[in-house]
């Protein structure tokens, strides 16, 4: 069910156009200041925001401005939805990144198709970034999509002051397994780790993809190390208990990975690149100790 996302600080306003989107399909959300409607938007993510510009301590421009200038919130559509008819005001909102210009009075009719129109258009552009996102053979995210997410969870952990972990993980021998058993069992079995760790994952939030190769990444926000470890340990005997076979593997009978975690609450002034390079480096010491294991 679509998200709307209404903004305005006169109660009234909020009452009609509820009424005017009355429409089953729709979740409308409020919002009666500014900040109020960064916060919702950040959270809850809706699909639209239809939002007035006239409001006491932080306008419509400026609320506008942060929502596009924030990698969590920048491709939500906005409607400016205001009494300024301007043309100077009009273009303003547009150049800040607003789909559309709506004044008041508006046909209620109008309203409700540029609505349908930008939310279909929403659904479709979310229907290419998908495909563009996921990888062709595992099914599950690609690299692409990993850095988007790191990025976006990081910047989340900056405003929460929360930790945000980051699980490495590479198939042990998987060259070997390749070279014996050949490249399509070596495609089946990336299919089927790539699978079971998505699989293991439980909150919504957490998220798996295929870094490259036969190397794969778990971002966990909100996640301190204790976490995070106990999480790679399960993901471990998840891949364990596909069994696998791996004869050619120096440390067991069957497909197994090692696994580097790293845990950072980001700052304003700090990388997510650091935190992809301890984890990379606990990577490093699973394998150098004989695989088969998680550092951190």
């Amino acid at each position: 069910m679509p998200k709307i996302l209404i903004v305005d600080d006169v109660p009234t306003n909020i009452s009609m156009l509820s009424e005017v989107l009355n429409h089953p399909t729709y979740d409308i959300l409020v919002a009666k200041n500014g900040q109020e409607a960064l916060d919702i938007a950040r959270s809850l993510t809706p699909d639209l925001i239809l939002l007035d510009i006239v409001m006491p301590k932080m306008d419509g421009y400026t609320v506008c401005k942060h929502l596009k200038a924030d990698t969590t919130t920048q491709k939500i559509p906005v409607v400016f939805l205001t009494a300024q008819g301007g043309i100077e005001d009009e273009t303003k909102g547009l150049e800040l990144g607003a789909v559309d210009y709506i004044t008041k009075p508006f046909s209620p009719a109008i309203v409700n198709a540029r609505i349908k129109n930008h939310l279909e258009l929403k659904r479709q552009r979310d229907i290419l970034e998908n495909l563009t996102a996921i990888d062709g053979l595992t099914g599950i995210p690609n690299r692409r999509r990993f850095d988007e997410y790191l990025k976006e969870e990081w910047c989340r952990a900056i405003r929460t002051n929360a930790p945000l972990s980051l699980i490495m993980i590479d198939i042990d021998y998987f060259k070997l397994f390749n070279d014996n058993y050949g490249h399509l069992a070596g495609d089946d079995c990336l299919k089927q780790v790539g699978f079971s760790l998505e699989k293991s994952i439980e909150r919504t939030t957490d998220f798996v993809a295929r870094y490259g190769g036969e190397e794969f990444a778990c971002i966990l926000p909100m996640t301190d190390i204790k976490g995070a470890i106990v999480i790679a340990n399960k993901l471990q005997e998840n891949i364990l208990a596909l069994n696998i076979p791996h004869a050619f593997s120096k440390n067991a009978t069957c497909i197994t990975i090692s696994q580097g975690v790293s845990t950072q609450i980001p700052s304003q002034n700090s990388t997510s690149s650091v935190l992809i390079s301890v984890a990379d480096k606990a990577l490093y010491n699973a394998k150098a100790s004989g695989r088969n294991q998680v550092k951190s």
